[in-house]
């Protein structure tokens, strides 16, 4: 049984306008399109599209005059990522959500998404948005500059969505870091050995790993090149820092640097951050470290990348999924150019270190909307 209106594709607008009792109908009782002159409303072709799959629309008539129905209208793919875009907003439809483009005069100051969504119950006219939604592919890169806080819907070749809630992360913690000074240790290939150190360094700080094992009155520490970098620029160990820092950088190149920063960063914040190596991130982190013997799980999976980078789809589902599988966060650190020069003080790194401010945090788990 029909429902008696139809659209007309306005092409220079690009929208669909329906008139009848199409406000009522349409836009005050169930939240599609905006209101035009008397009962008028526009419509985005993902909320056309959709009326039209559901059967409250009996047709689009397009410039030419052709009545389109639903698979005549898809079709034409109206608008860029057309597929993705319908397959992501019917699904939220089904699930008790109105939502709109992300654009006027949809709604007013909109977010920089694809779709804004509203408070279950609520509409455009609440003027309330939950969230802003964002829709890609899962073959569709994704910037490291066009992050932004809202939730990501990655639409996968088989038209399954994955949701993700993304947002900026803040790490702090309370972990003490009193540090010892000149700590007899010794370079090794990949590491270093902090000979007799006071049992607080392991303890009560958490840096590195006894060599003696659980077994240990006064423990040996192997320490990693971050690790060492870091408590030589501070003065605990007896080497050089910059012998230490050029180690590392002939270990792992220019991703020491980021590593380096953002190890900084977060014991300057009171996390303790160990590799976390066993889970496919740069460092796992404890914010409340009191002692080794007390020790609750990480928190976060922490993994550096240049800010410049470009993620996959895949890839970040990956991440997201190892660290909700170990009940952890993932959290991406973004880092700009390191700069560091070996000045003529050999005890001293100097040169353009991203200040705090500068390192980006991005919190990123998958959300069931």
């Amino acid at each position: 049984m029909g429902t008696g209106l139809e659209g007309q594709f306005d092409e220079e607008r690009g929208v669909v306008r329906v008139g009848g009792d199409a406000r009522q109908r349409y836009y005050d009782s169930r939240g599609y399109g905006y209101p035009r002159s008397g009962n008028e409303i526009a419509l985005a072709p993902v909320e056309a599209a959709h009326l039209l799959f559901r059967g409250d629309l009996e047709a689009v008539v397009d410039e030419s005059g052709a009545r389109l129905d639903f698979r005549a209208f898809v079709a034409r793919e109206p608008g860029a990522d057309f597929g993705v875009r319908f397959l992501v907003y019917a699904d939220l439809r089904s699930r008790g959500f109105y939502l709109s483009p992300a654009a006027e005069p949809w709604v007013t100051d909109p977010p920089a998404a694809d779709f804004a969504v509203f408070p279950r119950g609520k509409g455009p006219q609440d003027g309330e948005v939950e969230y802003a939604l964002r829709v890609v592919g899962e073959r569709t890169d994704i910037p490291a500059t066009e992050l932004r806080a809202g939730v990501l819907a990655v639409v996968d070749e088989e038209s399954e969505i994955t949701y993700f809630d993304v947002s900026q992360a803040d790490p702090r913690g309370s972990s003490a870091d009193s540090l010892p000074a000149n700590c007899d240790a010794d370079l090794l290939a990949d590491r270093v050995v902090v000979w007799d150190p006071p049992v607080s360094l392991y303890e009560s700080t958490f840096y590195g790993q006894p060599l003696e094992g659980r077994e240990y009155d006064r423990p040996t520490l192997q320490c990693s090149l971050l690790e060492a970098t870091y408590l030589a620029e501070r003065g605990a160990i007896d080497l050089e820092p910059t012998t230490v820092y050029e180690r590392g950088r002939t270990v792992e190149g220019e991703r020491f640097d980021r590593r380096l920063a953002v190890y900084t960063a977060l014991r300057d914040r009171g996390v303790v951050p160990k590799t976390g190596y066993k889970f496919g991130a740069d460092f796992r982190t404890y914010a409340d470290v009191e002692s080794v013997d007390d020790l609750g799980h990480s928190e976060l999976l922490v993994r550096v990348h240049p800010d410049e980078h470009v993620f996959e789809p895949r890839d970040l589902a990956l991440d997201v999924r190892l660290a909700h599988g170990v009940r952890k966060t993932m959290v991406f650190a973004l880092v700009g150019d390191v700069s560091v020069a070996l000045g003529d003080d050999p005890g001293a790194l100097t040169g353009e270190w991203p200040d705090d401010g500068d390192l980006e945090w991005w919190s990123i788990e998958r959300v069931t909307p």
